[in-house]
């Protein structure tokens, strides 16, 4: 197994810097990881590092709280699209969610994912933030992220009170069924945590910690 080929290479720490964003692109041309995973002021300077290469410019939407309106985060989606991100991860809205109103939630995924996909083939996953969910919450999220059209289920933003765990991706994998992707985001730290992940049924690992997972991963021989 190739762990590089399932890690989104991530930095969305508020103080970032230009600098360690290009140092974050340098190291996934290197390792050869799946994605990028930065804010949108970077999408830019990301896209002129990697078009040239197979790391895909993977962008936030509606970070951290969701809380954005449908249309705020439509236009902000398609912007970075326009830009160069071919793969996009939406805070779902969590406090309409909460409020019940799923038809908000399914038509805001349904809006973004309309949105981008007819500029290309645009990758589209929608973080629950599960640490704020019970699991018959999570189980309703990742249906509703199906049958909007999306294309990965993601555990979380790495800003709430936890990131991911086993239980929530296993549930996660159990709700979507085989064919839907799964990504396992904050507190995934160590090969070991990836494995764990992937073995729960995680197809995309989402880290800041990317390079230290697949030098560990490589050393330890993982399969």
């Amino acid at each position: 197994m190739n762990i590089a080929k399932m890690i989104d290479h991530t930095l969305l720490k508020p103080n970032a810097t230009k600098s360690e964003i290009e140092k974050l692109c340098s190291e996934a041309k290197e390792y050869g990881f799946a994605s990028v995973c930065i804010n949108p002021c970077f999408v830019d300077l990301a896209y002129s590092m990697l078009k040239n290469t197979n790391v895909k410019v993977c962008t936030v939407i509606g970070f951290p709280l969701g809380a954005n309106t449908i249309e705020s985060k439509v236009f902000e989606a398609v912007d970075a699209v326009k830009r160069g991100a071919t793969e996009i991860d939406m805070v779902l809205n969590v406090s309409m969610l909460k409020s019940g109103d799923y038809d908000y939630v399914k038509k805001e995924i349904e809006e973004v994912v309309k949105a981008v996909k007819s500029h290309g083939d645009i990758v589209v996953k929608v973080i629950l933030e599960t640490c704020y969910l019970t699991d018959e919450e999570k189980i309703k999220a990742c249906q509703l992220t199906q049958e909007a059209g999306a294309d990965f289920v993601k555990t979380s933003t790495g800003f709430g009170p936890g990131g991911a765990t086993v239980e929530d991706v296993k549930l996660m994998r159990q709700t979507v069924g085989e064919n839907f992707g799964v990504k396992a985001s904050g507190c995934v730290r160590t090969a070991e945590d990836a494995k764990a992940m992937i073995e729960a049924g995680a197809n995309r690992i989402g880290a800041s910690a990317g390079v230290k997972i697949a030098e560990e991963w490589n050393k330890l021989k993982m399969s």
